[in-house]
């Protein structure tokens, strides 16, 4: 099992602007080192909590401090630019770091975002899955352009000078195009299935309780199977809100209390997605469970995996055999309420937990 993080990323609204920025990116550089397989990182244009405007941006200003860790957008909300634009951006990001970049892709979730530009009361769905075919046949083609679609056209037909290069938007490192992956929230989700039949690769959110989760897999394994491939489990990645620390007393107080950063993060989504999203669901095993029992408290206790290294390692092999086998175990970050543990747990979990959890597994044979 690989080792990879995402970050939404979610910080308390005032917190200083600049140092939620410097330890996003600081996060990410210390993954590089511990040796973390990929980072992703969210974007949102209208949240004073998740302060990462454009992903492709941040990143951008990762190309030379990291070395070795892939970097995805976690994810680039199609709906929200245009496919030319997204096109151009990913093509850039892609050459600057030779290939490290893994494009993550969704309709976007956050309502303001939608009503910011103009996409509320639209088919967001329908506007993604436009959007990034028309990025995908920019790729594809040769200029000049000319693409139509019901919400994007795409031309340079009547200004390109091909002996000067006017009219040619650039095209990715990584042939045919950056491996594309989708983030999964939705229990028995059909996204996943339409994901796998064009090649994409999932990541199943950190915020669903695990009998959710273990809906994606089938599914995914339905994809495969309808173009003729099988499925194989090293392709799944799945998040999960993770805590290590050197003593129990500690684990608790900051993976589970409201002193300690997942208790923010869960109140923050509780409020987004129960209170105004209609999301409740995500949260129960027994769907009669009145949404104003899903507390905070109860989302974190319910969600995040905290305590000591044994304590980890015994709760990480308990929610695969859950859910089922994967090949990454994507590790939430959390903001840095105190970034001595924050960093001590992203050490503990990529040079303890890890070889721990992939010694057992190859013990079991399964």
């Amino acid at each position: 099992m690989k080792l990879a993080m995402f970050m939404m990323p979610v910080h308390p609204p005032g917190k200083n602007y600049p140092q939620s920025l410097r330890e996003d990116r600081e996060a990410i550089i210390l993954a590089d080192k511990l040796g973390f397989e990929e980072a992703y990182v969210g974007e949102h244009i209208t949240d004073a909590a998740e302060t990462v405007t454009n992903c492709m941006t941040f990143l951008a200003s990762l190309v030379s401090e990291t070395s070795r860790i892939k970097l995805g957008t976690g994810t680039i909300n199609i709906p929200n630019s245009h496919p030319a634009a997204i096109a151009a951006q990913v093509a850039m990001l892609d050459n600057l770091l030779e290939g490290r970049f893994i494009m993550g892709i969704s309709p976007g979730g956050l309502m303001s975002d939608a009503e910011v530009f103009g996409n509320l009361q639209k088919d967001r769905n329908a506007m993604f899955v436009e959007g990034i075919n028309t990025v995908l046949k920019i790729w594809a083609s040769d200029p000049p352009y000319n693409i139509q679609g019901q919400f994007w056209n795409v031309t340079t037909e009547k200004t390109m000078i091909p002996e000067i290069g006017q009219g040619i938007i650039l095209k990715p490192f990584q042939k045919p195009h950056p491996p594309i992956v989708g983030t999964v929230v939705a229990p028995f989700s059909k996204g996943v299935t339409a994901m796998a039949e064009r090649g994409w690769q999932p990541i199943s959110a950190n915020f669903l309780i695990p009998q959710w989760v273990k809906t994606h897999w089938p599914n995914y394994v339905e994809g495969k199977k309808n173009i003729g491939q099988t499925a194989n489990p090293a392709d799944w990645r799945v998040a999960k809100s993770i805590f290590v620390a050197d003593d129990e007393k500690t684990a608790q107080r900051y993976g589970k209390s409201s002193e300690g950063p997942y208790h923010f993060y869960f109140k923050q989504l509780v409020r987004k997605l129960v209170g105004f999203g209609n999301r409740g669901n995500l949260f129960k095993s027994d769907q009669s469970m009145p949404d104003s029992a899903i507390t905070p408290e109860y989302v974190t206790d319910q969600l995040v995996l905290a305590g000591t290294v044994d304590s980890v390692v015994e709760q990480i092999l308990a929610f695969r055999d859950q859910i089922g086998d994967f090949g990454t175990l994507v590790y939430s970050c959390h903001d840095w309420i105190d970034p001595a543990l924050s960093k001590r747990s992203m050490q503990l979990m990529a040079e303890k937990v890890m070889p721990a959890v992939n010694a057992a597994i190859a013990k079991s044979g399964k």
